[in-house]
């Protein structure tokens, strides 16, 4: 870890996008635009810790999609009935 990293004492929120794409952000700055509260606050090392927890597929939402659907799973809003 380097010195500047142990030295970083800023409060510091998860965020997550609508691609479920998770990073963290100064919670003294205003969100960035497409980007959401991910629900946890804290040093960045346990905000990284609880995005290593929670984001267990890095990949994109709808990339995760378009898979569902080619191995033949329903997609989402398909028709029924």
């Amino acid at each position: 870890m380097s010195r500047e990293e142990e030295e970083d004492t800023r409060t510091y929120r998860v965020v997550v996008n609508d691609e479920e794409q998770y990073s963290i952000w100064p919670l003294e700055r205003e969100l960035p635009l497409g980007w959401r509260d991910g629900g946890k606050q804290g040093l960045k090392a346990e905000c990284l810790a609880y995005i290593e927890q929670v984001w267990t597929d890095m990949r994109p939402l709808s990339l995760r999609r378009k898979m569902e659907q080619a191995a033949g799973g329903d997609p989402p809003g398909g028709n029924e009935g």
